[in-house]
């Protein structure tokens, strides 16, 4: 049986839908929060357990039977995410899981200024001192790539600071590459990135926006304060904003610009391109 943590959320939900493709509804479960939210999984099948980061003994119930756990890593900037994933790791190894798979950040590696680094660094060790066998997967960037960009359709200008390469990763790829390694044969030991096969940077995406509308998108960039103060007009809390700066930071020294084949082999396919993601959300 596999357990899927944060399964009412974006990835983990995602990969429950495509698990379902691959195994028996009786063979998953998924450890949330407040299991109403999970209803329609129940529905097909999906076994609900009640389980979250801040119960220790209710997670390592929920946990009970799984040969895997996916514990799908938080994202609440003011927790204390080390000691929560501690907490997961724990829980696991107590229910006798055989394999924790944790979704990591690519360039999880000291040095990274982005501040999430720091406790995906963190997790990882934990994972390798637990004696449980453990897979990492640093996912790319996922998220929609207006957050990344701005709102380049309106005004023309992808108006963000200096950036570096980055393989932007879609979501969706990302969580049917998890399922298939979750409910396969092939076992992928410690940290392995999940991304797209090309990193790119903001002046390609530009001349990519270029391309799909006729019209030119230009790329401006902005001095680091001068971005903060620009998202903190906008209404962005200055904290949020810093974070996110930290982000463009690891990006132009480089901290993102690996990727790997493993997408592309657990999918059986070319993952989609941020070229390809940008046009259908043009003809949307």
């Amino acid at each position: 049986m596999i357990v899927v943590t944060g399964a009412t959320g974006g990835l983990g939900g995602a990969t429950v839908e495509h698990l379902l493709h691959r195994m028996p509804a009786d063979q998953i479960a998924v450890s949330v929060r407040d299991a109403a939210k999970a209803k329609h999984f129940a529905d097909r099948g999906v076994r609900v357990r009640q389980g979250s980061y801040e119960e220790p003994t209710a997670l390592r119930d929920s946990f009970a039977g799984a040969e895997q756990v996916l514990v799908v890593s938080g994202n609440d900037p003011s927790a204390d995410m080390i000691s929560l994933h501690r907490n997961a790791v724990e829980a696991a190894v107590g229910a006798g899981v055989q394999r924790i798979v944790y979704t990591s950040q690519q360039g999880a590696v000291p040095g990274n200024p982005y501040l999430p680094s720091e406790f995906h660094i963190a997790t990882e060790a934990l994972l390798a001192e637990s004696g449980v066998a453990w897979t990492a997967l640093r996912n790319g960037a996922y998220g929609p790539l207006d957050q990344v960009l701005g709102p380049w359709s309106q005004t023309g200008g992808i108006v963000q600071p200096e950036d570096g390469p980055v393989p932007y990763t879609d979501r969706d790829d990302i969580a049917e590459a998890t399922a298939a390694l979750l409910a396969g044969d092939r076992a992928v030991d410690g940290p392995a990135n999940l991304t797209a096969p090309t990193a790119i940077t903001f002046d390609d995406l530009a001349r990519i926006t270029s391309g799909l509308t006729g019209r030119t998108v230009k790329r401006v960039v902005v001095d680091d304060e001068q971005w903060v103060a620009d998202q903190i007009a906008s209404g962005v809390p200055e904290q949020m904003a810093r974070l996110i700066l930290t982000w463009h930071q690891a990006g132009r020294a480089g901290y993102f610009s690996e990727t790997g084949p493993l997408l592309g082999e657990l999918l059986g396919r070319e993952p989609r391109s941020a070229a390809e993601r940008l046009a259908a959300q043009i003809r949307m």
